[in-house]
């Protein structure tokens, strides 16, 4: 199984072995949001109420998922940013700042 640390480290090695080199980080930031685009567009008409148009390619909502995550990657290399410890921080702050707050949403319910 591959960690995040692993992934980021994967996706360095790409880059320099098949990438020639990072796009700049603003670049990087747009192909993200394009990414980010298609992956909502798989959602909303795989999950939503949008059909597909006959001129859509064939949805594959774990490649957009892993397309918006590989350029992420990127960006947190470029930055230096350790996306393992970033998410356990994360996911600790989250804690702390909700622990109760959605289980007390009446909106949530119990489904």
């Amino acid at each position: 199984m591959m960690t995040i640390k692993d992934a980021q480290e994967n996706v360095d090695r790409w880059i320099r072995d098949y990438g020639v080199r990072y796009f700049s980080e603003l670049t990087n930031l747009a192909i993200l949001m394009e990414e980010t685009g298609e992956l909502a567009r798989v959602m909303a008409r795989k999950f939503g109420e949008q059909s597909s148009k006959n001129t859509d390619p064939e949805e594959n909502l774990a490649d957009e998922m892993a397309d918006v995550m590989f350029v992420l990657i990127c960006l947190a290399n470029q930055t230096g940013v350790d996306l393992e410890k970033a998410l356990e921080m994360n996911l600790i702050k989250k804690t702390q700042r909700d622990k109760d707050r959605h289980r007390s949403n009446p909106k949530l319910g119990k489904g």
